[in-house]
Formats: structure tokens, sequence, C-alpha cells
């Protein structure tokens, strides 16, 4: 696919889920891959599926010297980096008030804000000098309040906002910055969603039935890095919600909270 064909990409959380997805659909499109995740096990059986042109890197992107090590690795083994997709992010299922583990928001900041940070300067050099592109997988929960989900939302709209500014500083450098959004997706993330108690749930909370599979939002994640797009939002309501927000806010506290419900 033009617009991703023999670039070098970084995809963190890549060993399952949206990351496993993407990684798949961006290899058919003639990229070259360093994968990351924290799961050497999943990442090696996942660059072996693959084949040519596909190196794996361990890395906990809450670590910063990790991302330093990943950046550099990426380098050591393709000399360039052309896009960076930060795709790493763990989430939470917990009303505020029954948290027993304030920790967990700590950690949510750490993982979905701070790791993005982090290996973002780690790469800018190198994507300054390719004019490359840096993308953010964030999420709706970025742009609204999601009942239940209060650290993930905060997290992510750090995201956003991280994001939002730092396209604005790097246009004169001809560094693009893409911003995904999507909707609730099947995948394992939810399952390790971290509870009250702040330990993970063991099972996922959704009726996954219901939602968008992880090789559907790739697809449409894969169409609008290779488009270099600043913004993609990959549900209907996502959309619609962003400006009713504006005009209509008590609207959309009552669309997120039956959301949450209906996904129970």
């Amino acid at each position: 696919m033009q617009g991703v064909q023999d670039k070098v990409v970084i995809l963190t959380g890549a060993s399952e889920g949206i990351g496993r997805a993407l990684a798949i659909a961006l290899h058919r499109a003639g990229a070259r891959l360093m994968l990351a995740a924290r799961s050497s096990d999943r990442l090696a059986e996942l660059a072996g599926e693959l084949g040519e042109g596909v190196q794996w890197c361990p890395c906990d992107v809450a670590e910063q010297t990790q991302c330093q090590a990943l950046v550099e690795r990426t380098l050591g083994a393709f000399g360039r980096i052309d896009i960076l997709i930060n795709n790493a992010g763990i989430t939470m299922w917990s009303r505020f008030d029954e948290a027993e583990d304030l920790a967990i928001y700590e950690t949510l900041m750490r993982v979905n804000y701070l790791g993005a940070v982090y290996l973002t300067h780690a790469a800018l050099p190198s994507l300054k000098a390719s004019g490359g592109q840096v993308v953010a997988v964030a999420s709706v929960a970025g742009l609204t309040g999601v009942p239940s989900r209060s650290g993930y939302a905060a997290s992510k709209h750090a995201m956003v906002g991280f994001f939002d500014s730092l396209r604005i500083e790097l246009a004169p450098q001809g560094v693009a910055v893409t911003l995904i959004c999507p909707d609730f997706v099947v995948s394992q993330i939810h399952k390790r969603a971290i509870g009250p108690d702040g330990q993970p749930l063991g099972q996922s909370p959704m009726q996954e039935a219901k939602i968008m599979t992880a090789e559907q939002c790739a697809q449409l994640c894969l169409e609008a890095i290779a488009g270099r797009k600043r913004l993609l939002i990959t549900s209907l309501r996502g959309k619609l919600g962003r400006w009713l927000r504006l005009v209509a806010p008590g609207l959309i506290d009552r669309i997120a909270d039956r959301a949450i419900r209906e996904r129970h």
C-alpha cells in the first residue's frame, strides 16, 4: 500500500489485539517492522509468522530506558525510522468510588501517556530526519468522559492533548501526527483490565459479539496511517459524539453511560 510500503515502522503493543492485527496488515502492505511489547514469546511467535522484514524487541514503554533501547535497536536493524505507532496500553473497569488501590491511576498514566511521550522523544531525531510520522492510538474515551473508566479516559485525554500540541510543533519540520481514536474493539486488553482491587479482571466485561473486531479496526488504522491523516475516529457514535459534546453535553453523558451498560 502506498504510504507504508518499505517504510520502517516501530509498533508497540504488537503482541495481541489491535497491535497484532495492525502488524499483520502493515506487513501485508509492505512495511518493514520493529515489533515491541512486554512478551518476548508472543513477539517471537508473531515475527516468525510474518517472516522477512520483521524484527522484534521486548519493551515496557513505562520505562524510559527501554524506550531508548527500542529506538537504538531499530536504528541498528534498519538504519532509520519512518513511522512510530504508539499503541501499547492498559485499561481499567471500576467506578472511582469503588476503587481500593489508587496506584492504578499512576500505572495508567505511565503506560498509556508517559510511555508514548518517552518513546516519541527517543525516536524524534530520526523521525525529523526522515520526514516521518507519529501515530498515537488513543480512544474515543480520550474525547469524552466514560463511566467506570475514569483513569483510562484521563490517560487518553492526556495523549490527545499531547499529540495535538506536538502536531503543531512538528508541522514545520515535515513530521505528521496521526491520532487514532477507536471505539470498543475485541481485544485481550479487556481481560487484563484492572479492577477496583488493583488486580486484573481475568475475563472481558464486554459483550464482544457486539463490537468491532481487531482486524476491522486495524484496516481503518492502516488507511489513516498511509494517508497521514490528522484524526481517525472509528465509529459513527464517536464522530457524532465529538460534536454533540459541544452543543448537548448532557446527552453525551447519557450516551456514554448507556454504552457502558449495554456492553456489560
